[in-house]
């Protein structure tokens, strides 16, 4: 049927959906950099740092080089459908966040669900509607109006409201029985008046009649809006004062003649009622230009002054210029006109009052021009027909969040209208219909077949231009094209494809903005629901909309937000995804975008995963190759076979962590699974490598069986959840992955494990890429409860201690007597005891005492009220409820602490009002009991009140009576109480400094970029008696700092001076073990262990000369540079004097530099010789020229070379 519409509110569209890739690279990082790195170097050691966005840069041209994306396809031909439709991206401009959230959210499912399993093809939803080509066209073709529009095509415009100051007049209508009383109406848009059929008031406000002084006339507005005209009572006499349902169907006289004749014809020109008048601008009576706004043409139709099949009321053209029907103003542009109407307003003396408004008035937000609002003949489908289906297949349909459905959608279907589906323009496919003159006959043609048999033409082009011209006879008229333009979602249905829309309908899964409720989601349910009468998808995640950060809405032209390439330049794209769908805009609720979240991503998660990889890497599995002399492989699916206790904690955890993932993604719930995520990490990293660092390093373990266990359980648990995330954080896991893949053998389980045809795999077998790779299935036969019930009670346990040590800024180098945890429960207990080992460990302690006696160390319980909240809420009563708080029994606040009410004096009272809180003593508090978190995670500490808060626990700084100064305290929501003794010893305090010295060491030896093989002495120049003391080789504690650092170490009491030869060597004879050797000093730094500061050097050492040509030198230097070589270089020389030839290794077989300069390398040639720093040498390149300086940069020049030497004795 064909209807007016109006062209501002006709904005629902149906996609096209063009073949092409999609989503496999969401949005690429633009970093720049000549220097890219390659995600496929293998097990070489990884850099002390990670360029996050350089990497993912060089991942998308490692994805590209391989077809990665066509190659998932490939793969997955063969697998059940999952069906995914895209939503209406623009085809022009850059993204916005809104964009990449959207692209984000349509990324991660597909990628899950392929994963999984399914095979998904992703294809461009375009939202080809014309207008985005169309405006590309006015530019490119410098179209500035309807003239140049005419002959290129026609500009469709979109509603931008702006403020601006508009003028505005109020105009007089007297009444027909009155013709000395008159309506006065408000308008910004006087080219409106030459259509105006009827004006409208609202029926419950009040309306005045009034006498204006001034002018000496009669007019009726709404009492209301008298301040708007009249600066004072003065200026006017009220008459009389009656609702506006008084007024209705009153006669007034027409502002023009132009439609006079609808008077009679259609009861035009009378005075109507609607609520939709407001009392907040004009006048309260409001014009009707039924053809030039959409509540006008609704009151009007309503009230019969015009109907859905009447002619059109609108002497506007398509260029906005009046047409003949308005004798006065024909051929005028509408608002170049404004002025002459007005001018003759006031010659009849219809003009009351003009002035200037602030007032919201539509612009197109392409070109920058004013629009006009009006009707044009447009094609509708009879959706209101439809409400009641279109609820219960929406119904049907799973909506994340489910609010949104239940709420904003379904209320806009219950109110839905007919839905106007044709356009205004020339580019776009035409609707088949073709009409007769007088549009009594329609035909709507089904196929180009139907089309040639009616009119005998032949075609393959559906655009306007090659339908126009097609006319044919049914009947007695000849049909024509309808001209209006729509472009249908098609994928040749019915004709072909037939069982794979079926297949694929309706869609398992939609994504988009909110704002598509009343746009895409609601056109697809109509089409659905009219064609086939069901649901047009299974599941739908809606998000919300990306705000500036100050709440606004992001705006080019206030720069209110950072642009997204450069978010992704310096953070990466991973980041950016990760930092949004970790959002309330994933939940449908806004977001204030903030760079410093991104930054966190990076920070919280990226870097400490890249870390645990770092050091399976470099501090494991290396040095248990160099230690076993054996490669290190594991296969993907075998699971450690293990008794350590933490290892059976991480593989649960591990695969608990699974089992939720899989869990929240069946119910589409993006937003549950990053929280899991980063406190895995945080598991991983601070508690299993963290507390299973000397196991996984070899330093403490029984056999290398066991240290292969350890790597086993680490490399098990990174590769499943590198391949659980890789559709979360794509670049990040393949970065991974390809790291970590030459530690895994897929030999002789392709078609078991991946189902991947031999050619996307590597001679291990191992994929090509993760993103081949199914995402992991939990093994519930791993995962214990118990256990991880344990290990969250030890956390709880540790997080309390690390808080009382903060507090008192005890490090956690210092060791301490007795930890004493204090809870009700004897299960909880027997957990604790049984993680003994771990917490005395890692609070430090030498003993661990468990109880539920509070009494024994002075713990008491205590009310606390909020004096704040009850002094005003129970006036005279809170006096009486103070003094019963503070006589209330233990057992009445423990009663209280678990139900969170109690009533006291008659008042009831939550945990808001009252806190229930540990003393040691009288007066002395410790920790609040019924605190709002459950105690398994810490944060930044911050005092406030007394109070020391942290985002899981909150505890009290106090001063201990005499009978208790010895422990310091903490407690969390969930009753556990540390108390940790803090009593001062001579004996922990050299412990205490042992570790101190060992971390700066091993800070020193990373400064240096050492890596623990590297064979090094370590000099400490001090004059502190007490470091002298735990270093000398006599010392108890010599054992504790020699098996962290492992390598020789002597304390001097001044600088050792690396000038005189003989006090190295002299040096040399007293802290080094026999045949070796002191070589150069690769770093001096000044250290400090307050009180004291102290030097600390590391010189090189190397072996005599029998061990030095089969060992020392093909063995990474002492002097880690972080420049890299070529594998296996070397250099011969050759000693003239005594006849013989050494070959020296200048890089190792990663092609890791092994001697600096030509200066290191003669260094080593007097080892190897055997001669003392005494004797001095020369290095030539032939009999007699000498070797210039070589520099580190240049020392693979030598490669392959002879050089010579001889001894020079001074």
């Amino acid at each position: 049927m064909c209807h007016p519409s109006f062209s501002d509110q006709s904005n629902e569209r149906i996609n096209g959906h063009e073949s092409g890739q999609l989503y496999w690279i969401v949005f690429s990082p633009g970093a720049s950099s000549s220097h890219r790195h390659t995600p496929m170097s293998g097990c070489a050691l990884l850099p002390t740092s990670v360029n996050i966005p350089e990497e993912e840069v060089a991942i998308l041209d490692f994805w590209e080089k391989n077809e990665c994306f066509k190659t998932s396809l490939k793969q997955s031909e063969s697998r059940p459908r999952f069906t995914f439709y895209d939503g209406p991206p623009f085809a022009t401009g850059l993204p916005h966040y809104g964009h990449l959230l959207a692209g984000t959210i349509k990324d991660i499912i597909p990628r899950y669900a392929h994963q999984s399993g399914f095979h998904v093809e992703r294809r461009f939803g375009w939202d080809c509607h014309g207008l985005p080509v169309e405006y590309e066209v006015d530019k490119e073709c410098d179209i500035h109006g309807p003239d140049d529009v005419a002959k290129m095509g026609i500009n469709a415009y979109n509603d931008k409201c702006r403020s601006i100051v508009m003028k505005y007049i109020v105009v007089s209508f007297p009444l027909t029985s009155q013709p000395d009383v008159e309506l006065i109406a408000w308008t910004t848009t006087p080219w409106t008046l030459a259509s105006n059929l009827a004006l409208c008031v609202h029926p419950d406000r009040q309306y005045v009649k009034i006498f204006d002084k001034q002018l000496g006339r009669t007019f009726i507005l709404m009492e209301a809006r008298l301040p708007s005209l009249y600066r004072g009572e003065n200026e006017y006499t009220i008459l009389d004062s009656f609702a506006g349902k008084k007024l209705e169907n009153l006669s007034y006289e027409p502002m023009f003649d132009y439609f006079a004749h609808l008077k009679e014809e259609r009861g035009a020109f009378r005075v109507l009622c609607d609520s939709y008048v407001t009392e907040d601008t004009g006048t309260g009576v409001v014009h009707q230009a039924p053809y030039f706004g959409e509540d006008d043409y609704r009151v009007c139709t309503a009230n019969g002054i015009i109907s859905k099949d009447s002619s059109i009321i609108c002497p506007v053209d398509a260029t906005g210029r009046f047409t003949a029907e308005v004798q006065d103003f024909a051929g005028q542009y509408v608002k170049d006109a404004d002025k002459a109407i007005c001018q003759q307003l006031k010659k009849r003396g219809r003009m009351v009052h003009q002035s200037t408004v602030n007032h919201s008035y539509p612009y197109c937000w392409r070109s920058d021009t004013p629009l006009i609002y009006k009707a044009v003949p447009t094609w509708f489908i009879r959706v209101e027909n439809l409400v009641e289906k279109l609820l219960e297949n929406n119904a049907k349909c799973h909506w994340v969040p489910d609010f949104v459905r239940e709420g904003r959608f379904a209320n806009w279907l219950r109110d839905a209208r007919d839905w106007a589906v044709s356009r205004n323009r020339f580019w776009g496919t035409p609707m088949p219909l073709w009409v007769s003159e007088d549009l009594q006959e329609v035909i709507c043609v089904g196929s180009i077949d139907e089309l040639h048999k009616l009119s005998g033409v032949r075609i393959t082009d559906l655009h306007r231009e090659k339908l126009i011209e097609i006319c044919f006879l049914s009947g007695k008229c000849c049909m024509k094209l309808v001209v209006s333009t729509s472009l249908w979602l098609h994928i040749h249905y019915p004709f072909e494809n037939t069982k794979a829309f079926e297949e694929g309908f309706p869609a398992d899964f939609i994504a988009e903005g909110i704002d598509q409720t009343r746009g895409w989601f609601y056109t697809l349910l109509v089409l659905s629901t009219a064609l086939f009468d069901k649901p047009p998808f299974k599941h739908l995640i809606v998000n919300g909309i990306v705000l500036a950060s100050d709440g606004q809405k992001m705006s080019k032209r206030l720069k209110n937000y950072p642009d997204p390439a450069e978010i992704m330049q310096k953070h990466g794209a991973d980041a950016l995804r990760l930092y949004l769908i970790n959002s309330p805009v994933v939940r449908a609720q806004n977001l204030r975008f903030c760079e410093s979240g991104v930054h966190e991503v990076v920070k919280d998660v990226f870097l400490p995963w890249y870390n645990a990889l770092r050091f399976l890497i470099e501090s494991s599995v290396v040095p248990y190759e160099r230690a076993t002399n054996r490669k290190f492989s594991v296969t993907p699916e075998s699971v450690p076979r293990t008794d350590n206790f933490m290892d059976r904690w991480i593989l649960s955890f591990t695969q608990s962590l699974i089992l939720f993932v899989h869990k929240e993604l069946s119910e589409y719930r993006l937003y549950t699974v990053v929280p899991r995520l980063v406190k895995f990490i945080d598991h991983l990293v601070n508690w299993y490598v963290r507390m299973n660092r000397r196991r996984l390093k070899g330093d403490a373990v029984n056999n290398s069986e066991d240290w292969r266990t350890a790597l086993h359980t680490l490399t098990h648990v990174l590769f499943q959840m590198t391949c659980l995330f890789s559709p979360f954080t794509p670049f990040l896991t393949e970065f991974i992955y390809q790291r970590l893949r030459s530690r895994l053998d897929f030999t002789g389980n392709l078609k078991d494990h991946a189902g991947l045809p031999v050619g996307y795999c590597r001679q291990t077998g191992a994929p090509d890429s993760v993103h081949y790779l199914p995402v992991p299935k939990a093994n519930q036969e791993l995962i214990s409860n118990e256990i991880e019930e344990v290990v969250s009670w030890m956390q709880s346990t540790v997080e309390l201690g690390r808080i009382i040590r903060t507090r008192v800024n005890l490090p956690l180098k210092a060791p301490l007597h007795e930890a004493i945890v204090i809870h009700s429960d004897p299960a909880v207990r027997s957990l604790i005891q049984s993680a003994k080992s771990y917490i005395v460990e890692e609070l430090n302690v030498r003993l661990l005492t468990t109880t539920d006696d509070k009494q024994r160390y002075g713990v008491q319980l205590r009310g606390v009220l909020n004096h704040r909240i009850l002094g005003s809420r129970l006036k005279q009563d809170y006096k009486a409820v103070v003094e019963a708080v503070k006589q209330m029994p233990t057992a009445e606040l423990e009663k209280f602490a678990a139900t969170g009410s109690i009533t006291v004096c008659g008042h009831l009272l939550g945990s808001d009002d009252l806190s229930v809180v540990y003393t040691t003593g009288s007066n002395t508090v410790c920790e609040a009991l019924n605190g709002s978190s459950s105690g398994n995670q810490t944060g930044n500490t911050e005092k406030k009140g007394g109070f020391i808060k942290t985002r899981k626990h909150s505890a009290v700084a106090h001063v201990d009576p005499v009978a208790h100064q010895r422990y310091e305290t903490a407690s969390d929501a969930r009753g556990l109480l540390v108390l940790l003794d803090t009593t001062a010893d001579p004996e922990l305090e050299d412990e205490r400094l042992a570790r101190e010295l060992v971390n700066r060491i091993q800070r020193t030896r990373k400064k240096a970029q050492l890596v623990p093989e590297d064979p090094i002495v370590v000099v400490v120049s001090t004059d502190s008696s007490a470091l002298r003391r735990i270093a000398s080789p006599t010392s108890t504690l010599i054992g504790l700092i020699q098996a962290t650092v492992k390598q020789p170490m002597a304390v001097t009491p001044a600088r050792l001076d690396a000038s005189d030869d003989q006090e190295w060597q002299n040096f040399a004879r007293v802290c080094l073990p026999a045949g070796w050797y002191l070589g150069h000093e690769i770093i001096r730094d000044t250290v400090s262990i307050p009180p004291d500061d102290f030097e600390l050097a590391l010189f090189s050492r190397t072996n005599k000369f029998e061990d030095a040509l089969s060992s020392s030198l093909h063995q990474p230097d002492m002097s880690v540079s972080s420049h890299r070589g070529a594998p296996n270089a070397w250099v011969i020389v050759i000693n003239r004097s005594i006849g013989q030839q050494c070959e020296v290794t200048l890089s190792d077989s990663d092609g890791r530099l092994l001697v600096l300069d030509s200066d290191d390398l003669l260094r080593k040639v007097k080892c190897v010789f055997g001669w003392s720093h005494s004797v001095h040498l020369r290095l030539y390149v032939s009999e007699s020229e000498p070797l210039a300086h070589i520099s580190t940069r240049h020392m693979l020049s030598l490669t392959g070379k002879t050089l010579y030497t001889a001894s020079e004795t001074t």
